[in-house]
């Protein structure tokens, strides 16, 4: 079987997976485009619109892929359904009716959202000691990360594109090798297998070069055409990384190295609701030019619960910018970082957690900044501070921007923004408490 990756994230390019489906010779391409803060941001969005909710790309990565897909025969798979799977589902038979594709049947996978089912349970946070009762009314989403077997149900119901909404990543890679190979769900070593599969394409252009290159030290070739992923796995588990022939980037064993250990906290005991699967004997192996042998997985039983990404408002941030060039930029530009500071005193604001950063200087390395011979001759001059409300973020950038006429000499292209802060909180639930469920809709 072959599965390539066609995106990694929600604003993920286009054109290499229409290259995948062209001439990747797939059996599935999978687009996985969710993250946690994504899934919240997508249940907000419902709430205004309950006709919303999903990815903003779907539309348009359909219209891109749809065809090559059908008439090659490749299945898809993804979870752009974010908050809203049903009402992806219809606007991709919608997009195929659209483009003569009569009788494509899209699967709608739900059930990952559990807000009413967590609610007044008490359940102890992950990260921290207190209760999902402690968030109160902050909270706005819950959804559970579902494993394979909700997808494997609508391959089995015929679908030809699955859209779901929060299922763990790699189950995405997993559910199709489930269903062809008829692998055992019990199978803990072919499973860990599967999970490493999805876990090396997850990121997608990831494992091709991309957030990797580094001039001179790891460099990847061709980086505006960068290609993104392929495995081809065999019915007993073991596969290779590959990419399109001719596409830019690169697979070799460096780029597998980082993305095997991306968010992988103890690689002994990777957690996924299909498999806890143990990476710590993985090899890696060139086999030729950008191919890439992956073995040495193995996996043991399933948790019994499920974690649950919880979505809360956790207030607002205040920004606002400016920039200063020319002879002594830094200086004017400290200077007005200390206005901005003195100022918000003066107001008594209610804010916390306040950065004052020259970009280019020590907004990102904290502490003192080394000397340099060669002073910048531009900066730009930043203040950010986290707000209860909204008014006291929006006074936030007010202050930078007024340093247009109230500042040092030379500033300009200030802007400013007050945006509220979803932050994530994590639970665990029995898997036994969450149901999933199927709905097929097909194009005319």
């Amino acid at each position: 079987m072959r599965i390539g990756a066609g995106a990694g994230f929600a604003d993920d390019r286009i054109e290499p997976a229409v290259e995948l489906a062209e001439r990747g010779d797939l059996d599935y391409l999978v687009f996985e485009c969710l993250a946690e803060r994504t899934i919240a941001l997508a249940q907000i969005e419902r709430r205004r619109d309950p006709a919303a909710g999903f990815n903003e790309w779907l539309g348009a990565r359909m219209r891109a892929v749809l065809e090559p897909c059908t008439r090659q025969g490749v299945k898809i798979i993804t979870n752009m359904g974010a908050a809203n799977p049903l009402a992806g589902a219809r606007l991709v038979a919608d997009v195929a009716t659209e483009m003569s594709l009569a009788g494509l049947k899209v699967a709608a996978v739900e059930g990952d959202d559990v807000l009413t089912l967590v609610a007044g349970r008490g359940l102890p946070l992950i990260e921290r000691e207190a209760s999902l009762d402690d968030l109160g009314e902050s909270v706005v989403s819950a959804n559970a990360y579902l494993g394979c077997e909700p997808i494997i149900a609508a391959l089995e119901a015929g679908a030809d594109v699955v859209v779901a909404g929060r299922v763990a990543d790699p189950a995405m890679f997993l559910a199709p090798l489930v269903h062809e190979f008829g692998w055992p769900l019990d199978d803990w070593r072919r499973l860990a297998c599967g999970v490493g599969v999805g876990h090396l394409l997850e990121c997608a252009g990831h494992v091709t070069g991309g957030y990797f290159a580094d001039p001179g030290v790891k460099d990847v070739p061709d980086l505006a055409r960068l290609g993104f992923p392929i495995a081809q796995v065999e019915a007993d588990g073991s596969f290779v990384i590959t990419k399109v022939e001719g596409t830019g980037g690169r697979v070799d064993v460096a780029t597998c190295t980082e993305q095997l250990l991306y968010e992988v906290h103890d690689p002994s005991a990777y957690v996924t609701p299909d498999v806890v699967a143990d990476f710590s004997g993985v090899r890696l192996m060139q086999m030729a030019e950008n191919v890439v042998a992956a073995a040495g997985f193995e996996g043991c039983e399933r948790p019994d619960h499920l974690k649950v990404s919880v979505g809360y408002s956790d207030g607002f941030i205040g920004e606002g910018q400016i920039s200063y060039a020319g002879p002594n930029a830094v200086a004017r530009g400290r200077l007005a970082l200390d206005i901005v500071r003195e100022r918000l005193d003066l107001l008594d604001i209610a804010i916390t957690d306040a950065r004052f950063d020259l970009i280019g200087i020590d907004a990102v390395h904290r502490g003192p900044t080394p000397d340099s011979h060669a002073e910048p001759m531009e900066v730009r001059a930043r203040v950010a501070a986290r707000a209860p409300t909204r008014d006291a973020a929006v006074r936030v950038g007010h202050e930078v921007a007024s340093l247009w006429l109230n500042g040092p000499a030379g500033g300009g292209g200030a802007v400013r923004t007050a945006t509220e802060v979803i932050a994530v909180a994590s639970v665990l639930i029995p898997r036994l408490d969450v149901e999933t469920r199927c709905t097929v809709v097909e194009s005319a």
